[in-house]
Parts: structure tokens; sequence; C-alpha cells
């Protein structure tokens, strides 16, 4: 049965890691294959997932692993820019090799993030990332829960109609929204089908009414209220993921209920 491929996206800050992280981990206890992919420059996806700091700092992004791209490519990531090199390489070792395991068997893999001159760069680096994205979409069949960054730098129009779902994650604040107006855009353009927004850090009446109102001006669903809840801050103090720390935490049933809904919807 074809599995559920989630793109979690937003300004910095929203929460869109513990909504990836917190999300993957439920889905694999509830007994899906899950693949949790790092394409967020700020690399804090194997900290939520509650990976040890000596283990997540040995990780090297798939961008920064210069011996991979020439491998892959044929040229290193200085070599490519502006030369030719090999535009689809092979990519169905790459996920077995260069995932580790995440507690609750979720796989983690670190792509790192598109660099260079915007959407438009095409060195080697960013090719392999292009393909390598394409690959788990189309033929890997885990679930997969991505956590980008705001600017959509991975998907080209091809790749983003294969994506089950990119979720928006928004607090209740005037620059947040404008991030989901920007993140809109780009979607459109690269023919993103669905686009959903989760309301994060929802502390009064008043804040959910700003989240309803600010998506539904934009056209954009929400699916889901995350209410504030000091356990997420807590736990991110003691470094612990807040599904471990405090898992009977208002902020963790919520993300349980937004997995729910996305297993009824995409049934993986």
């Amino acid at each position: 049965m074809k599995q559920m491929k989630i793109a979690i996206a937003g300004k910095g800050g929203v929460g869109k890691t513990f909504v990836s992280a917190t999300l993957a981990r439920l889905l694999a206890r509830d007994g899906y294959s899950v693949l949790a992919v790092d394409a967020d420059p700020n690399l804090n996806l194997g900290y939520s997932l509650g990976l040890e700091d000596e283990e997540s700092n040995k990780i090297i992004p798939l961008t920064d692993n210069e011996i991979l791209i020439k491998e892959k490519t044929g040229m290193s990531p200085e070599e490519s820019l502006g030369n030719i090199f090999n535009m689809n390489p092979k990519v169905n070792d790459i996920v077995d090799r260069f995932a580790v395991d995440a507690p609750d068997n979720v796989k983690l893999l670190v792509m790192g993030t598109v660099k260079g001159g915007g959407t438009g760069c095409m060195c080697g680096a960013n090719a392999l990332l292009r393909v390598l994205l394409q690959h788990m979409l189309i033929q890997r069949g885990e679930v997969l829960v991505m956590d980008m960054v705001a600017g959509l730098e991975h998907l080209g129009r091809g790749t983003a109609r294969r994506m089950d779902a990119m979720i928006v994650v928004v607090e209740p604040r005037m620059k947040s929204v404008d991030t989901v107006r920007r993140i809109l855009k780009m979607a459109e353009e690269i023919e993103v089908k669905t686009l959903l927004a989760v309301g994060n850090k929802v502390m009064r009446d008043k804040d959910e009414a700003f989240i309803n109102e600010k998506m539904d001006e934009l056209g954009v669903p929400v699916i889901s209220l995350i209410p504030y809840d000091q356990s997420v801050a807590d736990a991110d103090m003691e470094g612990i993921p807040t599904i471990d720390y405090a898992p009977k935490a208002s902020a963790v049933k919520a993300v349980k209920g937004l997995e729910e809904l996305l297993v009824e919807c995409y049934k993986p």
C-alpha cells in the first residue's frame, strides 16, 4: 500500500522540528516504517528525535559529504560549478548507507539544504539532493516526514507533485503568517498538491481566532491547533524530546491527533 509523504515547513522558531520529530515517532510507534529527513540548515531533527549529542554531532549532512558527491556526480562540489557533471546520479543506496537509527525505530537521514544562488543553482550537491528526494518520494516505501527550510529549495515541479501534503506550522504572529504567504506562493509555482496549516503555541482564544482568520484569508486549511505547552521548552532545556520528557503533555496529545488525522486521510 502507498506510504504517505509529508513535508513540514515554516518560519524558524515556530516549532516545525518539534512537530516533525513527534509525528515521526508517533507513526513509528503505531507500526509504520518511518524515514525522517532533516532538510533544514539548523540540523536539529536528530536532537528532537532523541539521538545522543555525540551521535548527532558525528552525522555529516549529505550536502557536506564531498566524497559522496564526487562518487555520485563525478565531481566535487567546487569542480561541478560551471562544469558538466552527472545530473542524474544513482541514489538508491544512499538511505541504507547513511540513515541512522533513532528512537522508536525511526530512520534519520540528514540531507542538509540546497546551497548557492537560489533555486536555480545547479551544482553537484544540489543535483544529488533533488534526485535523492525524487527517489524517496517515488521508489521507497516508508512513511516520509521531512523537516524542511521555509524556502522549499529542494522541491522542483515534478518532485512536489509526489508529496501527499505540505504542512506549514504557524504561530499566532504576523511574521509567521508572512512566511506562510511566501511558502504559499512558492508552493503554487512548483505545483504542490495540498498545503495545510498547523497552528502552534496557541495560548488564548484570540490566538486561535488569529490563526484561523489569517489562514482562511490565504485559503490554507487549518487541520490542527497545538496549545502552548511549557513542557516543550522544559524538555528542550533538559535536552530530551518532549515525547519522552512529558508523554502526556497537551502538545504531544495534539500531535497525536494530527497523526491520526493524517493516517485517516492518506492511509499509509
